[in-house]
């Protein structure tokens, strides 16, 4: 896999776990942020994906 592509999932999954870890601790309205910057990166992911 190439860096473009491994630097996005990356961060995809540090943000799933960081806001997993908030909502769990604090609530679901503050792990709210992290779990919006996963799914902005994956969409990235997917998007830097597909066009090859």
């Amino acid at each position: 896999m190439k860096l473009r592509l491994i630097i996005p999932l990356s961060l995809a999954v540090v943000f799933l776990i960081i806001g997993i870890y908030e909502m769990m601790a604090l609530g679901p309205s503050n792990g709210y942020w992290a779990v919006m910057l996963s799914v902005a990166s994956f969409f990235y992911y997917t998007y830097r994906k597909k066009q090859g």
